[in-house]
């Protein structure tokens, strides 16, 4: 059966992603200082302004305005003409400490809050990611490196981009690109033709392989015309707008929980990740094609209330063997994940932008359970 699927990615100029960064930034910057901080930080940005809020529990000290300001910077607003610049914007802070009652569950092992968190791996790709997923995240990081590495080449590029992908199945098999949307924000003066040109020149054929391209793939470049009012002037931003972004665009479901500017005391982030070493392990140890691995908590206890793996009809064994192999071998308590992925470091806001899975920086992208699933699975095939 032949069928379509689509993903979506943004820049890191996109105005939520902004916000998730500054909310990342801010964690770091707590997290080198204290490693034991709680951290729950919202950012909002809009024409010439910031507002960073949330709780903080720290024996850190960071300067918020001098935060904002470097990331906003780095991420390449800084031009007063964008009418949103790091240097000239107005930075407004409203943080204030940690509920005491959340504090008690989290202190004692528990889980940050109650909920529902997913992880998922596919074969279909080297990073066992969604292709849809992975060709949009390229397409706009394209974009921004050629805006801050080749500007010769597409000098008119301004920081917010969107873009999307369609990709073709049949059945479980990836066949093709069917269609591409690339969206980039530009200077003024510049023609719709040359952008259209050089988008396809310079970002479409150096990010998506030529086997997954044909003569019949669908291009939209800039498809409403004009894209020059973008950013935090074009549209407000605000921390945890872009879940599906941030996860698996759209392939698999998501918990409802944010994870940028969240200390890994939040199951919302840290079994998030969990759940995705645990399903990308499983199929890199060719124990499925496709893995789903639900957990869920209650506020202030340790042990999850449920664990749930499901392989969609791929895997080798059956999916209660491989959950009891989880249940078996992987701590899934919230200082289990801590500490197994060494979660209290100031490593989020490289998170922030072009996705949090599938990038082999991060501890949750290890292949470590590989040879412990493998060997449990065969025990379990013999006995069987």
């Amino acid at each position: 059966m032949s069928y379509l699927f689509t993903s979506e990615s943004v820049s890191e100029g996109h105005p939520d992603k902004v916000a998730d960064q500054i909310s990342d930034a801010v964690l770091d910057a707590l997290l080198a200082q204290d490693p034991d901080s709680r951290v729950a930080c919202e950012t909002f940005v809009t024409t010439g302004l910031t507002v960073v809020g949330g709780e903080v529990t720290t024996k850190g000290y960071i300067n918020i305005q001098e935060i904002v300001r470097e990331v906003i910077n780095r991420i390449g607003y800084t031009k007063a003409e964008y009418m949103f610049d790091g240097n000239s914007c107005g930075v407004l802070s409203a943080i204030h400490s940690q509920s005491r009652d959340i504090a008690m569950g989290v202190d004692t092992g528990g889980a940050g809050d109650q909920g529902m968190m997913f992880g998922y791996a596919t074969n279909e790709t080297p990073e066992y990611m969604p292709a849809s997923l992975v060709f949009s995240h390229r397409l706009v990081k394209r974009l921004a490196d050629i805006r801050k590495n080749e500007p010769n080449l597409m000098p008119y590029l301004r920081p917010d981009s969107k873009s999307q992908v369609t990709v073709e199945y049949d059945g479980h098999e990836l066949k093709r690109v069917h269609t591409v949307v690339v969206s980039t924000q530009h200077d003024p003066d510049v023609k719709q033709e040359t952008i259209r040109k050089d988008v396809i020149a310079h970002v479409i054929n150096q990010v998506i392989p030529g086997n997954m391209m044909d003569d019949s793939v669908i291009i939209h470049v800039n498809p409403t015309g004009n894209f020059e009012i973008g950013g935090p002037h074009g549209d407000t931003g605000l921390t945890g707008r872009k879940i599906i972004v941030d996860t698996y665009g759209g392939k698999a479901p998501h918990g409802g929980g944010a994870f940028s500017g969240k200390d890994p005391s939040k199951v919302d982030r840290s079994a998030a990740y969990a759940a995705r070493h645990v399903a990308k392990n499983i199929v890199a140890a060719e124990l499925a094609d496709e893995c789903t691995v639900q957990v869920a908590y209650a506020i202030g206890v340790a042990k999850p209330v449920s664990i749930n793996v499901t392989t969609h009809g791929t895997g080798k064994i059956a999916d209660e063997d491989l959950e009891q192999i989880v249940k078996d071998h992987v701590d899934l308590t919230p200082r289990g994940i801590i500490t197994r992925l060494d979660l209290k470091r100031p490593i989020y806001q490289a998170t922030a932008a072009y996705g949090h899975f599938g990038r082999d920086e991060f501890s949750w992208e290890k292949l470590d359970l590989v040879p412990i699933f493998k060997k449990a699975a065969e025990k379990m095939m013999v006995s069987a």
